[in-house]
């Protein structure tokens, strides 16, 4: 949407210019007018008037193609779309993210239950008793890359049949998604005290918690994950948080190899996958510091705009 911005506004101010040079003059001091007589002054020329009115026309049109470009989603046919599709999920939760990502880049609408990770109340009629759990039309699947598999066979059959050596390339890097990647966010997130409070401040801000859990679960919440990240940065040989974060956005930037997603000219389940666990980070500290310090920046907003507005459904 932004890039969709830019560019209206840009076409805006040339094409105005090229209309009447009077006109751009007035538009640019009087766009804003301080009194009724100002506006009258303002669109006293019919002329005047009719060059804003063709250029504010060229300028919609280029904006609805732009719109049309950037938010590049990849809706299903109608027939194809599950008519009931619920996401038990935590907000934050990185594989659950993926998941939404999925579901909103193919525009399938879901509902949301947000399970309370103290209680799990919400999903203690399931024998599985982790997150995501995706019921579609009635049938439970479980686990972030087998629920993508098996919703991905029934949506989007050509890509079973159309499936090739690219595909190799697609897996490998949605298995260096759940393998590495993953592990690396949560050191990051819970780094220091500070970092840690930011992470829960807006975990218990958008989890199902009661007033009483969200001031318990954010500062013991933070406390206990600020001493685990440590025991995870030992398991999984990291010694500099940050250095590992970065590296895993160069290394996923090198994959692209010059190309706008790894699908190409538009977004593979890999993209989808990568997309999905960073989302939860992006405007947190560790997210922040990782886009000003590599260059997955361009790629990542790419993907916001491809991927679009949540398909969601609001309770």
């Amino acid at each position: 949407m932004r890039r969709a911005s830019i560019l209206t506004s840009s076409m805006l101010s040339r094409t105005v210019a090229a209309a009447s040079p009077t006109v751009h003059y007035r538009l640019l001091t009087t766009t804003t007018p301080t009194s009724n007589s100002n506006a009258r002054r303002f669109w006293s020329s019919t002329g005047s008037a009719r060059a804003v009115a063709g250029a504010l026309a060229s300028v919609a049109a280029v904006a609805s193609l732009s719109y049309q470009e950037v938010h590049a989603k990849e809706p299903l046919p109608a027939d194809l779309v599950p008519k009931e599709v619920v996401l038990y999920q935590y907000e934050a939760c990185p594989f659950c993210n993926k998941v939404k990502a999925f579901l909103d880049y193919y525009d399938i609408p879901y509902k949301v239950i947000e399970v309370n990770p103290l209680s799990k109340k919400e999903i203690k009629w399931s024998d599985y008793k982790k997150v995501p759990i995706l019921m579609v039309d009635g049938e439970q699947l479980v686990d972030s890359s087998a629920i993508i598999d098996k919703l991905g066979d029934k949506i989007i059959p050509q890509k079973k049949a159309d499936s090739n050596l690219d595909d190799n390339e697609e897996k490998k890097w949605r298995g260096w998604v759940d393998n590495h990647l993953v592990h690396v966010l949560s050191p990051n997130i819970y780094r220091n005290t500070s970092e840690a409070l930011e992470s829960f401040d807006y975990i218990t801000s958008n989890g199902n918690f009661s007033f009483t859990e969200k001031i318990t679960v954010k500062y013991a919440g933070a406390a206990a994950m600020f001493f685990v990240s440590k025991k995870l940065k030992k398991k999984y040989n990291i010694t500099d948080e940050r250095a590992s974060l970065y590296e895993a956005a160069e290394t996923w930037v090198n994959a692209l190899n010059g190309r706008e997603f790894l699908g190409g000219s538009k977004p593979n389940l890999a993209d989808l996958a990568v997309f999905g666990v960073l989302r939860p980070i992006r405007y947190l500290k560790s997210g922040r510091d990782m886009v000003e310090n590599t260059r997955i920046g361009e790629w990542y907003t790419r993907m916001e705009n491809s991927v679009g507005e949540t398909s969601r459904l609001k309770a």
